[in-house]
């Protein structure tokens, strides 16, 4: 999904760093953007509940209807939705590319499995969408694994965000990712309180 606003000021207004490059900026600049950014605004219980659901958007890069459908999908099913809705989330393709460490940020991600760089069980698939299921491999195909991204993240570049995901298992001298099972919250880094986003859903 392609979002015309500036990672850096789309941070801003989130309240969180969506990549590693914006760090810096948020960190120099730790306020929403515009001239009103720096004065203290009440917020709503409404505003409170949409800036969750926001952040959490914004940090698997989909659009609101992807968001609703799988928000519906985890209100159906057993155990806590906010939980399943995060699992959900977690095992689209781009986001277990992502995690792997064989894309520098989400957006990148998408990117690349749009453009049909990768395979899974060895089947070209190009839906950033595509939910894994426990098993399935992620590989990066053979005619794309000497492009540069790639060669980047063969070496572990992209691996810098603190330990590994104990449901992935990740092979990056290989380009390659398993998802062994279902991603329990507590294993998952988004910053995002789950609950408040079932309440905004749910009014």
């Amino acid at each position: 999904m392609n979002h015309p606003r500036p990672k850096a000021r789309l941070s801003r207004a989130l309240g969180i760093p969506l990549t590693r490059k914006c760090v810096k900026y948020f960190e120099r600049r730790p306020f929403p953007p515009g001239v009103h950014g720096r004065q203290r605004r009440k917020t709503s219980d409404y505003q409170v509940r949409l800036l969750e659901k926001q952040r959490l958007r914004h940090q698997y890069n989909v659009s609101e209807a992807q968001l609703r459908r799988a928000f519906d999908e985890a209100h159906r099913g057993a155990g806590k939705t906010g939980e399943s809705l995060i699992a959900l989330l977690e095992r689209r393709l781009d986001a277990v590319v992502h995690r792997a460490g064989l894309a520098r940020s989400i957006y990148q991600a998408r990117q690349l499995v749009s453009h049909g760089h990768f395979t899974v069980d060895g089947r070209k698939v190009d839906r950033p969408s595509y939910r894994l299921r426990p098993g399935q491999v992620v590989a990066v195909r053979e005619r794309s694994r000497q492009a540069p991204p790639f060669q980047l993240a063969a070496t572990g570049a992209n691996a810098g965000d603190g330990p590994g995901r104990p449901y992935l298992s990740v092979a990056l001298t290989d380009l390659r990712a398993t998802l062994l099972r279902e991603p329990a919250r507590t294993e998952v880094p988004v910053v995002c309180d789950e609950q408040l986003v079932v309440e905004f859903y749910s009014r």
